[in-house]
């Protein structure tokens, strides 16, 4: 009786949060142009959101940045971990507590301050502004995911590699680099994933010139939610399911 419950419980949980995605992914199907009752399976809405140029050129915008961003806050958060875990300097667990602030501020209140210091700094906001600022939300998630991994290392390792005549690049490229991979590739999945998706900061840092394809779909949406936004939307989350699932699966063989 009590697992009946539980699992009830769980089952409840589960069906408030997909209830929604199902309906909009059923919906992209949907012959039907307006949501009032299913009319009968179709692709129609994905063929006309496959030819739609203004979509497929914001998507490309949101790829170039994703990767690029993604790429930069890899580099750096990795680095930066590697530096938390290494090195013991005046401020190190204050500056670390600070990368959990960033990442748990508001987008709201983010996006704000970034464009207040764009401003300030007299950057025009375009794609230079939406890149840094991608780099800047994406690069806690990247600092946690690598650092969780590298804080569970056996120190002596590293240690034995320097007794061995090892320099500390040569420890870090042949030693600490193999170890950490699969928390590397998990926080650049994340990063692309938190940048493909985003819309609150990017609605305050981008330019007229540079449109991306979350801020195309909530421009689209306050039109009405047309079916190929059903459709768009759908794709969007299978992509950024496949991605976590990555995601998940490298920090899942990294505790092995």
């Amino acid at each position: 009786m009590k697992n009946t419950i539980k699992h009830l419980y769980v089952g409840l949980i589960y069906l408030f949060l997909y209830a929604p995605l199902l309906i909009l992914i059923a919906y992209s199907f949907n012959k039907s142009k307006y949501a009032i009752g299913w009319q009968g399976f179709s692709l129609e809405w994905y063929e006309k959101l496959i030819s739609n140029q203004l979509i497929l050129d914001a998507a490309m915008n949101s790829l170039i940045i994703a990767i690029c961003s993604s790429l930069a806050a890899t580099i750096i958060g990795t680095l930066a971990a590697v530096a938390f875990y290494r090195y013991r300097f005046t401020g190190r667990k204050a500056l670390y507590t600070m990368v959990y602030s960033v990442m748990m501020s508001p987008d709201i209140v983010m996006g704000i301050s970034l464009l207040m210091f764009f401003m300030f700094i007299g950057l025009k906001v375009g794609f230079l502004t939406l890149l840094l600022s991608h780099i800047t939300f994406c690069l806690p998630f990247v600092v946690v995911t690598v650092y969780a991994r590298i804080s569970g290392f056996d120190p002596n390792i590293t240690d034995a590699a320097k007794d061995l005549g090892a320099t500390e690049f040569e420890t870090f490229r042949h030693i600490i680099l193999p170890m950490i991979m699969p928390a590397v590739l998990a926080g650049w999945l994340l990063s692309f994933t938190l940048s493909l998706d985003d819309v609150i900061v990017s609605f305050f840092v981008t330019g007229p010139s540079f449109e991306i394809l979350p801020l195309k779909i909530y421009s689209m949406v306050r039109l009405g939610v047309k079916p190929e936004i059903n459709a768009l939307s759908t794709l969007l989350f299978c992509f950024t399911l496949v991605t976590v699932t990555i995601s998940q699966l490298l920090i899942k063989e990294k505790k092995r």
